[in-house]
């Protein structure tokens, strides 16, 4: 174990201690006398020096010191009990120490980090095990987290490790703490503090790699730097956790089609280490048995399984969920089995032997038995196993039904031979394809059997040897199910992907569809519910069943099937059914093609599964508004062939051309590439191995064609190639004509082209590129699948950034700052805050400009942190009214292209621009009745109560000015913009506000003083101007004398209007009549014309402001200022709570 470390001098321990290694950093020493023959006396003379001498070496018999080149001083930094405990202490230094030791150039620094590494090696490995039952160390980082990045309380931390994060050749020693929505690193090491902060879903690329010094590192790629993190303990484990973390953070919040899908995702909150560990096992079970994403795994135990076929008991694991009973063997390919509990009649334990230990026995209803032994803790397997199938059954009842219509393909078992009457599943497969119809018709007309079976194309005789082949398959697979098994149930096997791999014959294929995809328990557990899809989704119009019509008479128009009603009636019924179904799918292109070849080979019902199975389950994410998951194995494919085929992937350096045609084999599964019947053949292999088929047959597909696209001068021959070779795959074994070839045999110079058989390209396909296992595609699924989403929202941005940036004169770089900030504003809600309603939370289906929207209090965050605007405790209100003012449809959420472009008035508008904004900010909309500053009056004197509001001593001097105001204003009439709105002019409550504002943004400018003064002329001259204004509209309804008293009165009135007593307010009517009030107004070109005036103002407004510094103190404010809000939120519940 590693050991805290303590300075000894190693001339003390020289006649105690035998050196085994060496290097210029470090010792290995073994205690004399330990493991020498005879030595058994100098042992025990040994170990009593050592309880006088060295208390160490009474632990462990073996130790690793570290020494200090030209020092004396030696340090012990672990001991182990066993030769090979302390080599693997050793090996682990050599590998991420010894390297890293030779770029600190001082001494001290060099014994300074490596103490530090041992001892949180010693406190990492105590603390795997004391985590689950002594919590005090977890607690304790926790604490140290909250103290050291000062998030909110809701920022869970799921675990945390010791590592090194390196700042260019220099490691950084420190503990990389791992929480729901950040990666966090903090080190203080030498003197320097380090604190790094990565949201996850600024995470561009997670992986491992290796540089200079070592050969095993994460890294952790942002838009613009990359970070090392190495020297784990455990490196595998931390990986697992961080594309874990990375991969549910990303699909929570980026991607939001597949969030209400996986329950997993819904509480981030909730999530802790474990839970990430059993998420990730879960993901693997489900894909390697492609079960429903519902199924949740409840135990994993190694056990054997008796094989009859092999006469022996196989290694493997038992993988027991809510639904099924799997199995797997420890060789990859050898052997797996799906039990659906549905089918699962008993479980019983057997005695306990020798030979047999803890056994136990699973029946099924095809009169088979499952031997399963070597399980350890039985008795709560089996009586977890019996719990879950009695809810099984109970949920959904069996019945068992042996009279004659059990041949009735569409009974919940057919397959079962108990339900056959002796029958063998081959025999029941050859019966002629007319009984079958006609017993069809009889019992339930809405479902017709295959389309094959119905239309014959015309002249399809197959020549004798086809036919023959045909019998030839046929009779191979009804032996291999005479011993695998003819049920769901039956043994995978190797020999049963070869069969595969030749073609299925035709009259099995689609019942062995059902099979392979287990979509025939979906079947026999929904009785009835497809029919009342149909009764329920026909005769309604809407946008998906218009893109259905549309293109109904676009599937397989060469195959007889569908240029008739009866197969554009089924296609339309599957298609529109599974819209009503999944309507968060509905409809999208390529289904269409799908469900076509999916009627041909089964029942109408069972078109119906197989696609529920296919878009669900076994090619997640493919069929929604983005295809998210076909990106992402594109993504996989490509990455596939840099590493299977180099030379290809070096001559075409650009794979987004090859994309352009590649996407097409996943969407479609080579339906609408290749020729008919050689495409199903692809598609058999497609339900038995899964995504894994199309991945290698692309690989083979490019391989054969390799020499070609290498000499390919550009994409449009490099694509030809790939387009001749895919229309020239025949199917030698297919029973009927060649069907859906795109191109004649031959070449427009009528040169024969060669032909590639089917069943040898998919051959080539398993014995070249075969070797990729479940667990390594979805590894690349994860790591792609940040690529892909992150590329989306890369498209976002760029695309939001192209319709701003010309309306606007804020750089592009600095609007992409802006973007960002806008963004992490709405992420930062979704991270600590309670679930948004539904049209806030980030919707990857609008417009882009919409994707993105903040509400009232994150613009209020936004408007404090980048706004030139800044008043002080006013900045809020401010930002309050803002809102208000560009909340054109009130829907209570602000776009970013209204954000920035209030911005690029405040920082780039000229002066008219900017007084204008700021007088839409003081009257309706964005000033309210309920305004909470609206209806107080300035708390500080605008103006000093000394000075006149009235230039010059006598009456005639008055007159004279407010004449040069009024053709002041009538000359600005006639200059301003016919086109342009007039906005309505300012109330004197609307006056005070503005008023208040303009105080308030002159607070703390150098030139304050000047500005007080400069708006305190400013004033009087509005005031004035009011009062012209409201004499003239009083004149038509008042009496002369009236007019003179409002006269007389309106200098006082108007200096109490500014200056009154704080607790009146400016409705009071003791203040203002009401008559006064309602005629005092001032437009916007009375205050522009005012400012204008003063040159003072006009240099406040027209000085360049810089909006490089705001953001960057709001890069690195935007966090606290959030953290600060939710702790003050946090306090008045707290107070609540005390009471």
């Amino acid at each position: 174990m590693w050991l805290k470390p303590e300075e000894v001098l190693l001339k003390n321990a020289l006649k105690l201690w035998v050196t085994q290694k060496s290097s210029c950093y470090f010792i290995l020493q073994r205690r004399r006398g330990h493991g020498e023959g005879g030595g058994r006396l100098t042992g025990r003379l040994v170990g009593a020096l050592d309880a006088v001498l060295d208390s160490n070496a009474r632990v462990a018999p073996f130790r690793i010191l570290l020494q200090v080149p030209g020092s004396q001083v030696y340090s012990p930094i672990a001991c182990g009990a066993t030769l090979e405990e302390i080599n693997q202490h050793w090996d682990w230094l050599e590998q991420n120490l010894l390297h890293t030791l030779s770029v600190f150039d001082n001494k001290d620094d060099i014994a300074s980090f490596v103490k530090g590494k041992a001892l949180i090696a010693e406190e990492t490995s105590s603390r795997l095990a004391e985590q689950e039952e002594e919590p005090e160390k977890f607690r304790e980082a926790l604490v140290k987290f909250e103290a050291r990045f000062n998030f909110p309380e809701a920022e869970k931390l799921v675990t945390y490790y010791s590592c090194c994060c390196w700042k260019g050749r220099v490691p950084r020693q420190g503990w990389l703490y791992l929480s729901i929505n950040h990666l966090c690193f903090y080190s203080f090491f030498l003197g320097k503090e380090l604190k790094l902060v990565i949201p996850w879903v600024d995470l561009q690329k997670l992986e491992r790699t290796s540089n200079v010094f070592l050969t095993d590192t994460i890294r952790i790629t942002t838009q613009n730097k990359e970070r090392d993190f190495s020297m784990f303990l455990n490196l595998d484990e931390v990986f697992k956790i961080m594309e874990q973390l990375a991969d549910v953070t990303l699909r929570r919040l980026l991607d939001n089609e597949a969030f209400d899908l996986d329950p997993d995702l819904q509480e981030p909150s909730q999530i802790t280490k474990r839970d990430l560990e059993a998420r990730a096992q879960n993901e693997f079970f489900r894909a390697f048995f492609r079960l429903p994403r519902k199924e949740k795994l409840r135990a994993v135990v190694d056990c054997s399984l008796w094989t009859p076929f092999s006469r022996c008991h196989t290694a493997g694991r038992m993988f027991a969920s809510d639904s099924y009973i799997c199995f797997a063997s420890r060789e990859d390919g050898c052997c797996h089995v799906v039990l659906p509990l549905r089918e699962v009649v008993s479980i019983e334990k057997m005695e306990d032997t020798s030979l047999l230990p803890n056994p136990i026995i699973v029946s099924i209803r095809s009169k088979m038995a499952f031997q399963f032994i070597e399980l350890k803790d039985r008795e709560n397997l089996v009586e977890g196993l019996l719990e879950r199938l009695k809810q099984v059954h109970a949920n959904h009842p069996v019945h068992y039904d042996t009279s004659a219509s059990d041949e009735d393909m569409t009974s919940p078992v057919f397959y079962s031979t108990s339900l056959c009457s002796g029958h063998k599943f081959g025999d029941l497969e050859i019966v002629s394809s007319q009984s079958s119809e006609e017993h069809e018709d009889e019992s339930s007309p809405l479902h017709p059997g295959p389309l094959t079976a119905v239309f014959q194309q015309s002249g399809s005789q197959s020549p004798d040897s086809r036919l023959s082949r045909e019998q030839i398959k046929i009779s191979l697979w009804s032996d291999h199910f005479v011993e695998y098994g003819r049920t769901v149930c039956m043994f995978r096997t190797e020999k049963i992907r070869k069969l595969v791999a030749m073609g299925i014959p035709e009259s099995l294929r689609g019942k062995l569809w059902l099979l392979f995809s287990d979509a025939v328990t979906d079947l026999a557990s929904h009785p009835g519910y497809y029919g009342n899809l149909v009764e329920e989704s026909l005769g309604r119009c809407c946008l998906v069943t218009e893109e259905i019509e549309r293109d109904l008479h676009r599937s397989l128009p060469e195959h007889p099937a569908f240029q008739n009603e009866t197969g554009i009636a089924a296609l339309r019924r599957v298609l529109t059914a599974y819209a009503h179904r999944n309507p968060k799918i509905g409809y999208c292109q390529s289904m269409n093609i799908l469900t076509s070849v999916l009627l041909l080979y089964a029942k109408e019902e069972e078109a119906f599964w197989l696609l529920v199975a296919v878009c669900e389950r076994m090619l997640p994410d493919y069929f929604n508004h983005r295809v998210i998951g076909a990106q992402v194995d594109q993504s996989v494919f490509e990455e596939l062939i840099k590493e299977q085929l180099p030379e290809l992937a070096e001559h075409m350096n650009d794979l987004s051309a090859l994309a352009s045609v590649s996407l097409s084999w996943f969407l479609t599964l080579f339906l609408n590439i290749m020729p008919l019947e050689s495409a199903v053949n692809v598609v058999d292999c497609f339900f038995y191995d899964g995504i894994k088929a199309i991945f290698q047959l692309g690989l083979a597909v490019l391989e054969a064609n390799a020499e070609g696209l290498c000499s390919s001068e550009d994409d449009g021959q490099a694509l030809m190639i790939l387009s001749r070779f895919l229309d020239h795959i025949k199917n030698e074994d297919s029973p009927g004509l060649p069907i859906g070839s795109h191109h004649a045999f031959f070449s427009d110079d009528r040169e024969p082209y060669p032909v590639t058989d089917i069943a040898d390209l998919i051959r080539d396909s398993y014995e070249k590129f075969g070797d990729q296992s479940v667990e390594q595609i979805e590894h690349l699924r994860c790591k792609h699948r940040i690529r892909v989403l992150q590329g989306h929202e890369d498209t976002t941005k760029q695309n939001v950034l192209r319709v701003v940036i010309p309306e606007v004169s804020i750089l592009p770089e600095d609007l992409e700052e802006l973007y960002d900030l806008f963004k992490r504003e709405h992420m930062m809600s979704c991270y600590w805050e309670q679930p948004r309603p539904g049209v806030l939370r980030h919707d990857p289906s609008r417009p882009y400009a919409e994707q993105y929207r903040i509400d009232a209090r994150q613009f209020a965050h936004l408007f404090q942190l980048v706004s030139p605007w800044t008043c002080g405790a006013h900045t809020e209100i401010l930002a309050e009214r803002t809102f208000r003012l560009l909340d054109d449809n009130m829907d209570q959420l602000m776009e970013f292209k209204a954000f920035v472009s209030c911005l690029d008035i405040m920082y780039n508008g000229e002066m008219n621009e900017k007084i204008k904004l700021l007088y839409r900010l003081h009257i309706p909309p964005a000033l309210t009745e309920n305004d909470r500053d609206s209806q107080s009056p300035l708390k500080n004197p605008l103006l000093s109560t000394s000075r006149p509001l009235v230039f010059g001593k006598s009456n005639g001097d008055t007159v004279d000015y407010q004449k040069q105001l009024k053709q002041m204003i009538k000359d600005l009439a006639k200059e301003k913009d016919k086109t342009e709105k007039e906005l309505p002019k300012m109330s004197q409550r609307e006056f005070i506000q503005f008023c208040k504002t303009l105080y308030s943004m002159f607070h703390e400018d150098p030139e304050e003083n000047d500005l007080y003064q400069a708006i305190a002329t400013v004033t009087t001259l509005l005031l004035q101007i009011g009062e012209v204004g409201q004499r003239s509209s009083s004149s038509g309804s008042c009496s002369q004398e009236c007019a003179e008293d409002l006269q007389a009165s309106a200098p006082s009135l108007e200096q109490d209007s500014v200056f009154m007593d704080p607790g009146k307010t400016p409705q009071d009517p003791q203040v203002f009549p009401e008559s006064a009030e309602g005629d005092w107004t001032v437009s916007l070109e009375h205050i522009l014309a005012s400012l204008l005036t003063e040159q003072s103002l006009v240099n406040f407004f027209e000085k360049p402001l810089d909006i490089k510094s705001k953001l960057e103190n709001a890069k690195i404010n935007q966090y606290s200022l959030k953290t600060s809000e939710m702790s003050h939120q946090s306090q008045p519940e707290l107070k609540l709570s005390s009471l």
